[in-house]
């Protein structure tokens, strides 16, 4: 069996048992990547795209990765935040120290941009935010203007560094859409009147 095969046989299988087990598995698996950062979040979107459709997969994956970053970043900020801190103060992790303090100072737009990379770490970001203690307000509309971008990158353009990077219609409509989603921040910004 070559590996072209092999690979299509697997996708298949996973397909056919994402649609047994139904939207709710592929709910699950999605919020725990934002929990587990281990976990693919390429290959769950894909999977629920293709196992649930175009609308309902990307609805079920952006609500999940959305509830799953809330649900980190409040773990963070109301149970660990000011022990972490007090760690990193203690033990004068400076390089960690900037980072947070960074996030801390962070505007708007710049978090809805940092959101939106499909190559940033999501899990770090609902730490720092929670350990900076950036307004919960403020962490929300980020996310919801910016897990449109991964989601979409994600569960439409491919699920691999190199078809996204070797598809130039891709770049530019992943540009487009950073680019739209730093313009909306701006309008929320004055809209909602976050700092």
């Amino acid at each position: 069996m070559s590996m072209v095969s092999f690979f299509h046989n697997l996708t298949n299988n996973l397909i056919n048992y994402m649609q047994i087990f139904g939207p709710w598995f592929g709910f699950l698996i999605v919020f725990l990547e934002s929990i587990f950062p281990w976990l693919p979040l390429c290959v769950f979107i894909a999977l629920n795209i293709a196992s649930y459709g175009n609308i309902w997969g990307f609805l079920i994956s952006l609500i999940a990765t959305i509830l799953g970053c809330v649900c980190s970043y409040t773990f963070f900020k109301y149970l660990f935040g000011n022990k972490l801190a007090k760690l990193i103060k203690k033990a004068n992790y400076k390089k960690i120290k900037r980072v947070v303090d960074s996030i801390e100072k962070i505007d708007f737009s710049n978090l809805v941009l940092l959101i939106s990379l499909p190559f940033a770490p999501a899990f770090l970001i609902n730490i720092a935010c929670g350990i900076a203690k950036v307004n919960f307000k403020k962490f929300f509309l980020a996310l919801l203007i910016g897990k449109i971008v991964i989601v979409y990158f994600w569960g439409f353009i491919g699920t691999s560094l190199l078809e996204s990077i070797t598809d130039a219609t891709t770049v530019i409509l992943v540009c487009l859409l950073l680019i739209g989603a730093f313009i909306i921040s701006k309008i929320v910004v004055k809209k909602f009147n976050i700092e």
